[in-house]
């Protein structure tokens, strides 16, 4: 990819990606007194690790996030430019302690500013491992998510200044579990949830939250017309690549090649597969759902795949699978991933840009995102830098063009 001196790039930023750092009261604060001793945190030599249901979990290397790696720590990796084989936690260096934008709200605004965003989603961090470590208990699942959605309403807002939205979790174990959370949400502000792209396990045991038994709830996110994110988690495949090499640890820093490889983006493929597959888009057709933080490498094969799917089962389909993709899915790609290709395939209108700020796997500063851009040209400099995360959140686009022809699908520069 190259830089060009003449790239507008002076469209109004939305940012799909960014995070919080919770404090350890994020998940004990509101929890009930029957589920105190469920989720805790506790020492391990110089280490603290969370504690949930007993099984202690280092997924997340430093859960109470009072030192963290500093914002784009991991660039280097991540962009493919690792000569020096070095691990991430090489790579990344001295932990510095975590910025004040990631803690509360005002100081996001600052940072912002600072950062030249207008507007950002805010997705909490310790959260994306929560459904994984408790999913033999729905009911401490529904009680987990519901502590740390209240703690995120009070200490930062559903909706904060028009300027960060940030996401409470819906967990879908139980269907009137998840109808009473949205309507939670719903009624103090939230302009957008997040969902983990994956299967759940609810009394019934596992399965879709896309078959039909789950209507009655997406047909309230359909009439409320609340956007969903199914963003990147604790991935769900973790128990079968553990059959093939048995993890040492959890933590995704010390990953194997293997784990890298077959771990992939498979979660949000099957949850999209299934979305469609098993007529979720289809009979509620008004659904906004957007990908972030998966890549885009995955797009393609999936794409071909139903292609091939529809032509030799047309009668499993009331529309064609691509027809539905394209109409209810937003994607926000990896920084270091090639938008063009995104564009070009799922649609010019559905690609948001997302800096993953302040993980150290994202960019230290969302313009740092030029450094890897395609040239675009202003009408598409406005639709991926931000109005396409303003289309799927239902908010009046920035472009002072509106009118404007639609744009020509892009080509790698």
């Amino acid at each position: 990819m190259t830089e060009s001196a003449e790239q507008f790039r002076d469209a109004p930023i939305f940012d799909a990606d960014q995070h919080m750092y919770e404090t350890p009261e994020a998940l004990t604060k509101h929890l009930p007194q029957r589920y105190s001793r469920a989720v805790q945190f506790a020492n391990f030599g110089r280490h603290t690790r969370i504690v949930i249901n007993n099984r202690v979990s280092d997924f997340i290397p430093n859960p109470t996030f009072e030192r963290v790696a500093a914002p784009g720590a991991h660039e280097k990796f991540f962009a493919g430019e690792n000569t020096e084989g070095l691990t991430l936690r090489e790579m990344q260096g001295p932990a510095i302690e975590a910025p004040a934008a990631t803690r509360n709200p005002a100081d996001r605004v600052a940072e912002l500013d600072r950062q030249g965003v207008r507007e950002a989603l805010n997705y909490p961090t310790l959260a994306s491992l929560i459904e994984h470590a408790t999913a033999d208990d729905p009911e401490l699942t529904l009680a987990v998510i519901h502590a740390l959605n209240q703690w995120m309403l009070e200490h930062w807002g559903f909706d904060y200044q028009g300027r960060v939205f940030s996401t409470p979790i819906i967990n879908l174990s139980e269907v009137d579990g998840a109808q009473r959370e949205l309507d939670y949400v719903l009624t103090h502000g939230a302009k957008v949830a997040l969902i983990k792209p994956g299967p759940v396990n609810g009394l019934r045991g596992w399965r879709s939250p896309a078959l039909p038994e789950f209507d009655p709830f997406w047909r309230d996110v359909e009439a409320a017309g609340l956007p969903i994110v199914l963003h990147a988690s604790y991935p769900p495949l973790d128990d079968y690549v553990g059959k093939w090499e048995p993890p040492h640890t959890q933590n995704f820093m010390a990953m194997s090649a293997f784990r890298w490889m077959v771990l992939g983006h498979r979660e949000i493929a099957d949850m999209i597969t299934s979305l469609i597959c098993h007529g979720t888009l289809t009979r509620f057709p008004k659904l906004r759902i957007a990908s972030v933080e998966n890549g885009s490498s995955w797009i393609f094969p999936l794409f071909n795949d139903f292609d091939e799917l529809a032509k030799k089962m047309p009668q499993n389909f009331g529309e064609h699978p691509l027809d539905v993709f394209r109409r209810n899915i937003w994607v926000s790609p990896f920084w270091e991933g090639c938008v063009s290709d995104v564009v070009n395939t799922v649609g010019w209108d559905k690609v948001m840009f997302g800096s993953d700020y302040p993980h150290p796997e994202g960019l230290a500063e969302p313009k740092g995102f030029w450094k890897y851009a395609e040239g675009m040209d202003v009408r598409r400099t406005y639709d991926f830098m931000g109005d396409n995360a303003r289309r799927f959140m239902g908010l009046p686009i920035a472009n002072p063009d509106p009118a404007a022809a639609r744009p020509p699908a892009l080509t790698t520069a």
